[in-house]
C-alpha cells in the first residue's frame, strides 16, 4: 500500500472527501489563525495553516508497524522558501509530495523541514509517506498521567493516545499547536477483527483481506491534541441522546459491564445543555483505552479503563468534565497554552455543579476547599495564568480558576452569569480565542471592568482568595 506511484498518492485525496463538501472544494471551515505559542514555541508552525487532514493508516500488529500517507491541505501564513510540520522521529518519512511534485525535505528530531516555495495566502496540497512504531514522548507535566504523551503500543499490540497539549506528532505529521484548527478524514485498517477508532462519523466499515477497515469524517474543525486514534478488540454501542443525537460507546469485548455508567451519559448531555446551550457537534462517542486517564478528544471522548476504579459515580463526573470540555475547550480552544485555564477551570466548575445537583457533594464544601488551598497551589505550580512551563495541566488551572469562576458569579450576580457562560461558546463555536478576547467579551456585555479583576486572578501570585 505504501509503495504508491507520486500518481497513486496524489489521488488518495480525492477518495477522501471533506465531509459536507463536494471533493476539491474550498477546506474553509479549516481556516485558521496561527500564532506561535508563548509556552511551548517549539512546536508548531504559525507560517502554515493547515485546512484539511486525510489520513490514511494501517496498524500491523505483530511488527508493531504504523504505516501512513497523510495528505494535507494548508495555506500559507508568509511567503517562505520552506515549512515545517511535527513528526517524531520514530516516524520514518518515505517521501514528501508538494501539489503533484516530490519535493526535498529534512527530517531531524520531530522537525520535517519541507524545501519549498511558498506564496501567502496560497494554498498547497502536501503528501507525506511514512512508517514507523509509534513512541509516546516527554510531556511538560510533573502528573504521571501525562508525563508522556502520544501514542502508545500495549503488549499485546493496541493504539492509543492522549496528547495534551501535544503528542499527535507521534502518529501523523501535523501542525500540533492548538490555535490551528482543521477538518479531518481517517481511513484505519486494523487487523482481524480488531477496529480502528477515530473522530467524527464512522463512513464505513468493511472487512478487506481478513482485516478490518474504518473510515472516519469530522464535520467541525479542531486542534491536533483533540484528535483521537485507538486500535484494538472494540466493540460499538448504540444510544441515542437528546433530540435524537447519534451516542456510541467503543469497549472492548468481553467487558460489557463497563458500557454501564456510560449509558447515563444522555441524562448528563441534557443537564449541560440546560446550562450551556445545544450540543456544539453532530454526534457524540466514548472510546474506552487501556489508560489511566480521560481525555476531552472531539465528539470521541477518549476515556481510561482504570477510571472505572474510583466507582460509578466518579465515571459519571469525569464523563460530565469531558463533555464540559466539548463547549469550553473543543468548539472554542484557547489560541495558547497559556490559556489553559479557560478549559480546565469552567469544565471543573461545572461537573463540581452537576455533582451538587446529584447530592454527591455540596456547593458549600468546594467554595471552602479552592479558598483554603488557592494559595498552596499558586506557590507550587505558579498562578494558573502563568504557570510553571513543566507543570502543565496541574491543579491550580483546575481549582484557582473554578474559584475565579464562582467569585465573578458573586460579582455580577447568578443569573447573569449563566447566562455569559452559557452565550460564550455559542456565539464562539468552531474557533481559537485569546485571554484577551474572553475578557473583552465579559467586559462589553456587564458593562463592567473586568481586566483588573481576571489579571488579579490568574497572574497574581498571592491569592485573592
Amino acid at each position: 500500500m505504501l509503495f504508491r506511484s507520486v500518481a497513486a498518492v496524489v489521488a488518495l485525496t480525492l477518495t477522501v472527501p471533506l465531509a459536507g463538501q463536494a471533493a476539491g472544494a474550498p477546506y474553509d471551515r479549516g481556516l485558521s489563525a496561527p500564532v506561535e505559542d508563548s509556552n511551548y514555541p517549539e512546536v508548531g508552525d504559525p507560517g502554515i495553516d493547515t485546512l484539511h487532514y486525510g489520513l490514511d493508516l494501517t496498524w500491523l500488529r505483530k511488527p508493531r508497524q504504523l504505516r501512513g500517507v497523510a495528505s494535507i491541505r494548508l495555506r500559507a501564513t508568509a511567503d517562505a522558501d520552506r515549512f515545517q510540520l511535527d513528526l517524531a522521529p520514530s516516524m520514518r518519512v518515505r517521501r514528501v509530495v508538494l501539489d503533484g511534485d516530490r519535493v526535498g525535505f529534512r527530517h531531524r528530531g520531530k522537525t520535517l523541514s519541507v524545501t519549498a516555495p511558498l506564496n501567502r495566502n496560497q494554498r498547497y496540497r502536501v503528501h507525506v509517506v511514512y512508517r514507523g512504531t509509534p513512541e509516546p514522548t516527554k510531556g511538560p507535566a510533573s502528573r504521571p498521567d501525562i508525563a508522556r504523551l502520544g501514542m502508545r503500543v500495549t503488549a499485546d499490540g493496541q493504539l492509543w493516545t492522549m496528547q495534551e497539549p501535544f503528542g499527535a506528532f507521534t502518529w501523523y505529521p501535523s501542525n500540533d499547536q492548538p490555535s490551528d484548527k482543521a477538518m479531518y478524514d481517517v481511513r484505519v485498517d486494523a487487523p482481524g477483527r480488531w477496529v480502528g477508532v477515530s473522530n467524527g462519523e464512522l463512513t464505513s466499515r468493511r472487512k478487506r483481506h481478513g482485516r478490518t477497515v474504518t473510515s472516519w469524517s469530522s464535520a467541525h474543525p479542531m486542534a491536533s491534541y483533540l484528535v483521537t486514534l485507538a486500535v484494538g478488540p472494540y466493540r460499538r454501542h448504540h444510544q441515542a441522546g437528546p433530540h435524537g443525537l447519534p451516542m456510541d460507546y467503543w469497549v472492548p469485548r468481553g467487558q460489557a459491564r463497563l458500557v454501564r455508567p456510560l449509558l447515563r451519559t444522555p441524562a448528563a448531555l441534557r443537564w449541560l445543555e440546560k446550562r450551556l446551550g445545544r450540543y456544539p457537534f453532530d454526534r457524540l462517542g466514548i472510546v474506552v483505552t487501556p489508560s489511566g486517564s480521560a481525555m476531552e478528544t472531539q465528539t470521541m471522548i477518549t476515556f481510561g479503563r482504570h477510571n472505572y476504579a474510583s466507582g460509578n459515580r466518579a465515571v459519571r463526573q469525569t464523563i460530565v468534565h469531558e463533555l464540559a470540555h466539548q463547549w469550553y475547550g473543543d468548539t472554542v480552544t484557547p489560541s495558547d497554552w497559556r490559556d489553559l485555564w479557560m478549559n480546565e477551570g469552567m469544565a471543573t466548575y461545572i461537573d463540581t455543579r452537576f455533582a451538587v445537583s446529584r447530592g454527591w457533594t455540596t456547593w458549600r464544601h468546594w467554595q471552602r476547599q479552592w479558598k483554603r488551598d488557592d494559595q498552596l497551589w499558586r506557590d507550587i505550580y505558579g498562578p494558573p495564568g502563568d504557570y510553571k512551563e513543566r507543570y502543565f495541566g496541574s491543579i491550580n488551572v483546575y481549582y484557582c480558576t473554578a474559584l475565579m469562576w464562582d467569585r465573578l458569579r458573586q460579582r455580577i450576580g447568578t443569573a447573569k452569569f449563566d447566562r455569559l457562560v452559557r452565550a460564550w461558546p455559542q456565539t464562539h463555536r468552531d474557533s481559537s480565542s485569546s485571554r484577551a478576547e474572553m475578557i473583552a467579551w465579559f467586559e462589553a456585555r456587564t458593562d463592567r471592568e473586568l481586566s483588573r479583576f481576571f489579571r488579579t486572578w490568574l497572574m497574581r501570585r498571592k491569592s485573592p482568595a
